[in-house]
């Protein structure tokens, strides 16, 4: 029979990691992908991935927080540009770069709101006092809004009634609030809203090309299992779970 002092140990080993197969790999990635990302990493779990942990935020400051030296295996960036940021500087590991999905911009508001501003918003009338949207001279969201709105030739109307946001989710949230009339988001962002209402989404003729690439960290603890995070990423279960969530796989 065995001793208390016995299977005490043989309990702590078994759950300890084995060989490094419990060490989570850590994504920063960008907030407006959070509940598909979630989603596919149980996914991986259960198809025999390790554990997986999100660092999530806006592209601009998980850029800077991985050049500051922030722990992290993967970068999945909402746009080239900040990822372009973190692989000019060196961080990147060399040939891991892949572009995953697609996006689309779209404008939403509050549910008594929503009719107005899905027949006002292109001749951006007074009615819309506030709109919010990432912060244009750094969030990725706000600078493709921004692009969308210059295309239309509706930027010099709207700017005095910009409200410059953190992230993506923050502008849905501004619109949840009160805060704002209305809220240019991406077409996803709608799985994760409460009371946000979609008034239209922008076509893509009309709007910026909104890509999300990924790669695997030179600092990665664990380069082998990210790369494999990342590789299902792109296969036909992870595509399955993205097309659901209304972005447009890149590979599968």
């Amino acid at each position: 029979m065995l001793s208390r002092l016995t299977l005490l140990v043989l309990l702590a080993w078994f759950a300890a990691p084995q060989g490094g197969a419990s060490e989570p790999v850590t994504v920063a990635a960008a907030v407006s992908l959070t509940q598909v990302l979630e989603e596919i990493a149980a996914a991986y779990a259960a198809a025999g991935g390790g554990p997986v942990r999100f660092n999530l935020g806006g592209s601009n400051v998980l850029a800077r927080q991985i050049l500051n030296g922030a722990p992290a295996d993967v970068f999945i960036s909402a746009d080239e540009a900040q990822m372009a940021v973190v692989e000019k500087a060196g961080a990147v590991l060399a040939g891991s770069r892949v572009d995953l999905v697609e996006n689309q911009l779209a404008i939403v508001a509050t549910p008594d709101r929503v009719d107005f501003v899905r027949q006002e918003f292109g001749r951006a009338a007074a009615g819309i006092r506030r709109l919010a949207i990432g912060d244009p001279a750094a969030v990725p969201a706000g600078v493709y809004a921004r692009q969308y709105l210059e295309r239309r030739g509706l930027w010099s109307a709207y700017e005095p009634r910009i409200v410059p946001t953190t992230n993506v989710r923050a502008a849905l949230a501004a619109v949840e609030t009160g805060s704002v009339d209305a809220a240019i988001v991406y077409l996803t962002d709608l799985a994760a809203a409460r009371t946000a209402v979609l008034a239209f989404a922008v076509p893509a003729k009309d709007g910026p090309r909104i890509v999300y690439p990924g790669a695997v960290l030179s600092a990665a603890r664990n380069q082998t299992e990210a790369r494999r995070f990342l590789t299902f990423l792109r296969g036909p279960v992870a595509a399955a779970i993205f097309t659901r969530y209304k972005f447009a796989p890149l590979a599968s």
